[in-house]
């Protein structure tokens, strides 16, 4: 049981010091100009090392977000669900915390944006997401929605606004705090657009 314990953190540390390698670099010279090479170097790793933990940089840069930010967000989704109080003040509680994270690391998401460095993070970030959203409507079942909506339409609805409304606002510099635009967000989400 020891070894176990032991390999395991092996592992978690050189996992998270591929990730933190990773992010530095990014913040350096942009994603696109990376190499594994420049991973193993920053890392202190050799490349057999790398490759018995990930198949390529697109893969360790998918499982950072899917091995900590899916945890966090899932952690601020089950926390808002078991809250008290009606259903549509506690719908959607994973999207302040993704706002947070947006604007804790917004350099590393304009270093990211555009090319295929920006077009992984956002699908990473959109099956995230989707999973969220499946999960709360399976969740809620007995809320009352009309049977020809398909759950996956309300998916794909809410999930596409949300990333529009993140670039927009990281694109602008992320002024309104996240707790605004997560009641902005979370209010037309749940309420839809006020009639003019």
């Amino acid at each position: 049981m020891g070894t176990e314990k032991t390999t395991d953190r092996r592992v978690a540390r050189t996992r998270s010091t591929l990730h933190h390698a990773l992010i530095t670099l990014i913040l350096r010279k942009g994603y696109e100009a990376i190499t594994v090479e420049d991973i193993c170097n920053e890392a202190n790793i050799g490349r057999s090392t790398f490759y018995a933990h990930f198949t390529s940089k697109d893969d360790l840069k998918r499982s950072g977000l899917d091995d900590h930010l899916r945890a966090m967000l899932v952690e601020r989704q089950r926390h808002a669900l078991a809250a008290p109080g009606e259903l549509k003040d506690r719908s959607l509680g994973f999207v302040l915390g993704m706002f947070e994270h947006a604007r804790e690391h917004i350099d590393l998401y304009r270093a990211l944006a555009g090319g295929r460095g920006g077009t992984i993070v956002l699908g990473s970030i959109r099956e995230i997401l989707c999973d969220l959203v499946r999960a709360e409507l399976a969740a809620n079942k007995d809320r009352k929605l009309p049977d020809v909506v398909p759950n996956e339409l309300i998916v794909q609805f809410v999930v596409g606004a949300f990333l529009s409304v993140l670039i927009w606002w990281l694109d602008g510099g992320a002024k309104l705090p996240p707790q605004q635009v997560d009641q902005i967000f979370r209010r037309l989400a749940t309420e839809g657009v006020p009639s003019a």
